[in-house]
């Protein structure tokens, strides 16, 4: 079987010169890229005690929500602005260009719960710092925080310096 490194397509100069895009439906498209993504980055979450499982609009969603469904989990949806239903807090935070606001259901974590958050990619880290806030608000803990990619070169990290994340591939560039 492949290494996961190998299911990523890499595009240069995309959306700008110098920039090499790492992109996520290459591994989506494939049978076994997706099962090996899936099981590497539950495979973060082993020995952990989690009550819930927490996915960022929107490939958060297609990671999460199978490991949530594996580990027999709630899933809970961290939406963009005006997209869901009922009740919700919200975080705004920076975006290269602007911002944006994302939001959570008001009962969608209970106070003592705990937290892992699953996305596809850490760049600047604006999106889970967000997302954990509103976590945090509702009165959750966050025990773990998984990424597919990494963008080391954007020090999305040092946002979350002070969370347990991992990452099961790190590239070092943007």
């Amino acid at each position: 079987m492949k290494k996961l490194e190998e299911y990523v397509r890499s595009i240069p100069d995309f959306p700008e010169p110098g920039i090499i895009f790492r992109d996520v439906t290459s591994v989506l498209q494939d049978a076994d890229g997706l099962h090996l993504a899936i099981d590497e980055m539950q495979a973060c979450l082993d020995g952990l005690d989690v009550d819930v499982i927490v996915g960022t609009e929107s490939r958060g969603f297609i990671f999460g929500m199978p490991i949530a469904y594996n580990l027999h989990k709630p899933f809970v949806l961290v939406r963009k602005k005006g997209k869901l239903p009922c009740e919700t807090i919200s975080r705004s935070y920076d975006l290269e260009y602007g911002q944006a606001t994302i939001e959570m259901h008001k009962d969608s974590i209970k106070p003592g719960q705990k937290v892992a958050v699953i996305d596809d990619l850490i760049a600047t880290g604006g999106t889970i710092e967000a997302a954990i806030k509103m976590i945090e608000e509702l009165g959750g803990v966050v025990v773990k925080v998984v990424f597919l990619m990494e963008l080391a070169g954007l020090k999305g990290r040092e946002k979350l310096k002070d969370y347990d994340v991992a990452s099961v591939i790190c590239y070092d560039g943007k």
